[in-house]
């Protein structure tokens, strides 16, 4: 197939991208500012930004397939304030999908665990906001929800260290939010067997790691495979609110309003959906894995503190 992946040469859509080729598909990579640094001989690469449709609606001509990877993280403050979420997310999908719909395009979009129009947070709901463009399409489509994604080059472990330093890490309500990571080299396979079968045209799939970790036991274990240690100190989530409210008003601070809402819900499935792509979770890399040198050791090394 040919296949298009826009943002590929981010942290997942370069690893897709080397996936997608190693299938023998044929594979177009568009980016801002694309780089072959990242990515296997033989992937095109074309520029373009999902903001201007002008940009990017040539790229779509001629392909099978296309699979929209571009957002924002949800970790750290955009440098353009909260609205940047509404136009990566749900103004950049109206023209990913616009250009789709012109040239009859198979859609698999990369939305978010709990994405909902009428979210708590700025990044959820303009994920909300897309799956609907998405839903509403003509296209034969799918969706993916996953919880955070960890792996080389990704920002989940640098953020944690960030948040949680070692040796005295003062975490909002004790670090209680849970989160269900999953490594990419464990949810990129599953997002290219999503066009290459039927079954899973017009499905959204929630998927993540085989354990639900507090961000206390996550601090932890990074520190840990540092050769550290960190002991948590409770900061009632009022007071958090008032410093990072107080904080998100500094130019530079990496945090703000948004990132105080995230933590106050889990990122967690109801039901993994991981078995539709014939994977059980004790076959999926834990964090603990991932850190101790292991990734891909499939269900070894799980986590005492798993509450999944």
């Amino acid at each position: 197939m040919k296949v298009l992946v826009v943002g590929g040469s981010g942290f997942i859509g370069s690893t897709l991208c080397r996936e997608l080729k190693g299938r023998g598909h044929e594979v177009t990579a568009l980016s801002r500012s694309p780089s072959g640094q990242d990515l296997p001989k033989g992937v095109n690469k074309v520029m373009g930004n999902v903001t201007d449709y002008g940009s990017i609606k040539g790229a779509f001509e001629g392909k099978d397939a296309v699979y929209n990877l571009v957002a924002l993280s949800p970790l750290f403050k955009p440098s353009g304030g909260d609205k940047m979420h509404d136009r990566i997310h749900r103004q950049g999908t109206e023209h990913v999908v616009r250009a789709a719909e012109k040239h009859d395009v198979r859609l698999v979009q990369m939305s978010a665990l709990g994405a909902d129009p009428k979210g708590p947070t700025a990044y959820i709901r303009s994920k909300g906001e897309a799956e609907e463009i998405v839903t509403e399409s003509v296209l034969d489509y799918t969706i993916f929800r996953p919880s955070v994604v960890f792996g080389e080059g990704g920002e989940f472990i640098s953020f944690t260290k960030l948040l949680a330093p070692p040796y005295l890490s003062a975490l909002p309500g004790g670090g209680k939010t849970r989160f269900q990571p999953i490594w990419v080299g464990d949810l990129v396979p599953m997002l290219a067997d999503a066009i290459e079968s039927d079954e899973h045209v017009g499905k959204i799939y929630e998927v993540g790691g085989p354990d639900k970790l507090t961000l206390a036991e996550i601090a932890r274990m990074i520190h840990k495979s540092d050769g550290r240690s960190t002991t948590v100190v409770p900061v009632p989530m009022g007071l958090a609110k008032v410093g990072l409210t107080i904080g998100g008003a500094i130019p530079g601070f990496p945090m703000g309003k948004d990132q105080f809402r995230s933590l106050q819900f889990d990122n967690v499935t109801d039901d993994n959906d991981v078995d539709a792509f014939d994977v059980g979770t004790g076959e999926l890399t834990t964090l603990e894995a991932y850190l101790n040198g292991r990734a891909g050791d499939a269900g070894t090394a799980a986590t005492a503190a798993s509450s999944g």
